[in-house]
């Protein structure tokens, strides 16, 4: 049996899920039993549905059992483990949680309305103004149409959690495929590391979309993120790469996680309120 323990967001924790994955992503018709003890935070279904999503394609069965209470509890919650035997959901009582999605490619006018309806109107988020809002709705679905369009994945999975006792949103995007190093790479015929390839995606107006407008989203949102204190994460085969106000860093996995992870934490304690600077020099003139 794998034991999965606490399982929160940082690197430790995407360590666990890689080396799960080097040591299962041969198997064939195989019973692969899963323990989740003590903590798991709910996002990270996307990350950890997404490597179960290849070893399922492999004809292997996903077993869990021997689940701490609590980690269970979420995950019926979240919908993650109705995908996985007869666990039936059990009532957010506070709504905290954002559904566990799997998508497929064409999903994309659903997964708009999922950005808004479970995560971007939520209460909890900080204020600001509707071209503000949908500002972010369109960089983070630009991390959508990145998966579509480079990843060449069939699944792209998200997830979210809200975390009302430290303040932050968590919400986690997943793809299995091509990860930045090979898409930028191969584009530019060059030999950058994963971390590095990670960098280069995130400067703004950096895309590798031929013909086609890109390279805003995720420099948008690390902006945005700056401003409100929050923290994003990004992992893509080997490399591992977080932003935050105070500090970017990057490391290496031993292993390479089957495609990328990106993981955005809103800081829902922020007062301040949003706006498009466009709308400050409008109302300006006035």
């Amino acid at each position: 049996m794998e034991v999965l323990q606490n399982i929160n967001n940082n690197f430790g924790s995407y360590q666990q899920l890689i080396s799960f994955y080097e040591k299962h992503k041969d198997d064939e018709f195989m019973n692969i039993s899963i323990s989740i003890r003590s903590w798991f935070a709910a996002n990270m279904s996307s990350a950890l549905g997404a490597v179960l999503d290849i070893l399922s394609n492999n004809l292997n069965t996903i077993l869990f059992s021997n689940n701490s209470e609590g980690a269970e509890t979420i995950l019926k919650k979240n919908l993650f483990l109705s995908y996985y035997g007869n666990y039936p959901k059990k009532y957010d009582k506070y709504h905290t949680t954002i559904p566990f999605q799997k998508l497929k490619q064409t999903d994309g006018t659903y997964f708009k309305e999922y950005i808004f309806n479970q995560l971007l109107n939520r209460d909890e988020m900080p204020h600001m103004s509707k071209a503000a809002r949908d500002s972010i709705a369109e960089a983070i679905y630009e991390i959508f149409v990145n998966a579509q369009m480079h990843s060449q994945t069939n699944s792209i999975f998200v997830c979210g959690q809200f975390f009302p006792n430290k303040d932050k949103i968590e919400f986690t995007i997943t793809d299995v495929g091509k990860g930045f190093k090979s898409s930028v790479n191969n584009h530019f015929n060059s030999n950058l590391t994963s971390v590095q390839a990670i960098k280069w995606a995130v400067q703004d107006r950096h895309t590798t979309k031929k013909d086609t407008p890109g390279g805003i989203g995720l420099a948008r949102l690390s902006e945005f993120i700056k401003l409100n204190q929050g923290k994003m994460q990004i992992v893509s085969y080997d490399g591992f790469y977080e932003y935050t106000a105070e500090h970017e860093k990057s490391s290496s996995f031993i292993g390479e996680f089957p495609g990328t992870v990106v993981n955005l934490q809103f800081n829902t304690g922020d007062e301040n309120w949003y706006s498009l600077k466009e709308e400050v020099d409008i109302n300006d003139i006035f």
